[in-house]
């Protein structure tokens, strides 16, 4: 079966997606087997979730609204994971406190 989703989320991230998140984001693409791809604001440029260089180069700030699309196996849980890392600020409270 080919799957084909996609979502929308805004990044509440203070800086945005800088070199950690980034890293973040990238390295939780490259785990899912799917494409992945990324449009900042409405963008009609469709970049590599999964390419670090192409996420850090978007410059996306606090306030910037992503759609994040998935194509092929496990497309679904890879945009599902993707939206909440987001909604989760990359996860970054946590690490700057004491590790769990």
């Amino acid at each position: 079966m080919h799957v084909n989703c996609q979502t929308e989320v805004e990044v509440k991230h203070g800086v945005g997606l800088h070199a950690r998140p980034s890293v973040t984001f990238t390295r939780l693409a490259k785990s899912f087997p799917c494409s992945i791809e990324v449009a900042v604001n409405g963008s009609d440029v469709w970049l590599n979730g999964k390419s670090i260089i192409k996420i850090m180069n978007a410059r996306i700030r606090k306030g910037s609204v992503l759609r994040i699309r998935a194509d092929g196996i496990l497309a679904e849980e890879a945009i599902r994971a993707l939206k909440e890392l987001i909604e989760r600020n990359f996860d970054e409270e946590k690490k700057h406190g004491r590790t769990a």
